[in-house]
């Protein structure tokens, strides 16, 4: 798994070229965050249950048919599975962001995702939206606790989420 620092490191050496001022400027950018990355993966690794727990409880709001007979979250089995992939996201996230690099998401979790949720008929729609909601969540939390302005969340925390949402949108599979 590589971060933000040792790809951009990465890329230079293979061009043997010294860093020039776009790649400092993002160092710079990876260092000066670094605070609201650790203060994320803190809050997350410290209350993912609690975070999974809301996502779910907003996505069964906005959703209520996943959960009645019928539906992909019906049955404890399938209940339990939609909440263990939310956790498995969150944790996933996690590791992107305090790497500031999204794209280990891709050979992490989104290669192969789809044809397995193809083969198992689980929409990724509600999961895109499960998804989004742990990113909001995790973001109401650090703002509630007065880490980080609204726009700074949106823009460092959810990134790892968006990327998620972005590669599993584009395969969205309907419900069986």
């Amino acid at each position: 798994m590589r971060d933000a620092i040792t790809g951009l490191i990465g890329r230079y050496d293979q061009l043997g070229r010294y860093f020039d001022r776009d790649a400092i400027d993002r160092i710079n950018g990876f260092y000066s965050q670094s605070a609201l990355r650790l203060a994320a993966v803190e809050l997350i690794n410290r209350d993912a249950a609690e975070i999974v727990r809301e996502a779910s409880q907003r996505l069964w709001k906005e959703d209520p048919e996943l959960i009645l007979p019928g539906g992909n979250a019906y049955t404890t089995r399938r209940l339990a599975a939609c909440l263990r992939d939310m956790d498995y996201f969150l944790r996933y996230a996690s590791y992107a962001l305090i790497a500031d690099d999204a794209t280990i998401l891709n050979e992490r979790v989104l290669n192969g995702l789809d044809d397995t949720y193809k083969s198992l008929g689980v929409p990724t729609g509600p999961t895109v939206r499960g998804i989004a909601l742990l990113g909001v969540v995790v973001c109401e939390q650090l703002s509630e606790a007065g880490v980080a302005d609204a726009a700074l969340l949106d823009s460092v925390v959810k990134a790892p989420f968006d990327h998620l949402c972005r590669g599993l949108a584009s395969t969205n599979v309907r419900a069986r």
